[in-house]
């Protein structure tokens, strides 16, 4: 299950939906709107294998890494989140909700680089 948070644009989400991507709204159909950080988390993990697709950068933290949800902070220009979102959806590392799983991830213009809970450092893929 993909979870936009409040900070997409809503120019952006209606984008999404136009290009056939599902998504919760985490403001309006999972929570209230302006719901904490750490009570988004808490959220996450009562959900079936939640991504939450966002643009806020604390979601960004290997301390937030977990196996039962992912977490993608794409830091990337406003108008353009929903493109990178599409992208970063269909690209072949991060396709299905297993693949995402237990990773913090950002993605960026360049590359997309990701944190797992066991890793010393961030894994980088250059976009294809």
């Amino acid at each position: 299950m993909n979870v936009l948070d409040e900070s997409v644009p809503r120019d952006q989400a209606d984008l999404l939906r136009l290009w056939g991507v599902r998504f919760r709204l985490i403001a309006s159909e999972l929570a209230q709107p302006g719901i904490a950080d750490e009570d988004i988390v808490s959220l996450l993990r009562r959900l079936k294998q939640p991504t939450l697709l966002s643009r806020d950068s604390d979601f960004f933290d290997r301390k937030l890494t977990h196996p039962r949800y992912s977490l993608v902070f794409f830091d990337v220009l406003p108008a353009e989140t929903a493109f990178f979102m599409r992208w970063f959806l269909r690209h072949r590392s991060f396709r299905t909700s297993s693949q995402r799983l237990g990773k913090v991830i950002r993605v960026q213009p360049s590359h997309i680089e990701y944190w797992t809970r066991t890793a010393e450092r961030t894994v980088t893929i250059k976009w294809q």
